[in-house]
């Protein structure tokens, strides 16, 4: 267990102390943090609470959004990036995760919106480094292409990682985007040193009207969880694994049902 890590966004509306508490109580070592609580809770104070906890932060989530036609825009995202390596430098993690992006209003030009996060990553990786931050490149499902994601598949965040350096720019290795790729597991063995983390969830069906909380609690769904980690460990990852749900019923329950729940699928289904 001394890898399983929480994302706080999966007890969304559990205040960060008692995340942080409970992790230390149940013995674990990691806990995966969100920008905006962080940012309404104070970075530094964040940062505190959990280092004085004896916990460490297994990533900050999320920058990105690289995809804009707007020089304006397009320069105001970059500087969000350079605060949110600035903040997970500050928190004391090396993996910061990066959405890239939809396709900019109006445009069906999906070749220009990747050159344009290939863009923004060669802008930011040489930032990264000198912070001590890792820039993780996250492919999301191919139903959130159009609107939040060009990148759709671990070979494609790998096209991009691998133009830069390994110790610059990562990826994130999510079951719930990448389970149904046929591909996945010779991706994996590729990807080597360039998996920043291993997120888990599952995939249930029906989905909901909002898709992007369609995310199930590890066992509920479809996906191979363990066969996926071992894939991971077998290419030299030994970082944690970061639980990861998005999911309003889960996040209407409490915090600390959730949690136990939580860690006991994660042993059931993922160590």
């Amino acid at each position: 267990m001394n890898r399983y890590s929480l994302n706080q966004a999966t007890t969304k509306y559990w205040p960060l102390e008692d995340v942080v508490a409970a992790s230390a109580e149940a013995g674990l070592s990691w806990v995966g943090l969100w920008r905006e609580p962080i940012q309404e809770y104070g970075v530094e104070k964040s940062a505190k609470l959990v280092a004085d906890a004896g916990l460490r932060i297994s990533s900050l989530c999320r920058s990105g959004f690289f995809t804009s036609t707007d020089p304006a825009e397009r320069r105001a995202k970059i500087e969000d990036n350079r605060h949110a390596i600035d903040e997970a430098a500050a928190l004391g993690t090396d993996v910061l995760v990066l959405v890239s992006g939809g396709l900019p209003p109006g445009s069906r030009d999906l070749d220009g919106a990747r050159a344009m996060v290939r863009d923004g990553l060669a802008e930011l990786a040489p930032c990264a480094e000198e912070r001590g931050v890792r820039l993780a490149v996250e492919a999301l499902h191919p139903m959130f292409c159009s609107d939040r994601c060009v990148v759709s598949s671990l070979g494609g965040a790998l096209d991009l990682a691998e133009q830069f350096p390994a110790n610059q720019v990562g990826v994130i290795v999510d079951a719930y985007h990448l389970w149904w790729d046929a591909d996945l597991y010779r991706q994996i063995e590729r990807a080597g040193d360039r998996i920043c983390s291993y997120q888990v969830s599952d995939w249930v069906v029906p989905l909901p009207a909002d898709t992007l909380l369609g995310r199930g609690m590890m066992g509920d769904g479809s996906i191979e969880l363990r066969r996926m980690r071992e894939a991971c460990d077998a290419a030299g990852y030994t970082g944690p694994v970061e639980v990861e749900i998005f999911n309003q019923d889960l996040w209407d329950r409490p915090g600390q049902e959730v949690f136990d729940l939580a860690l006991a699928r994660y042993r059931e289904h993922v160590d």
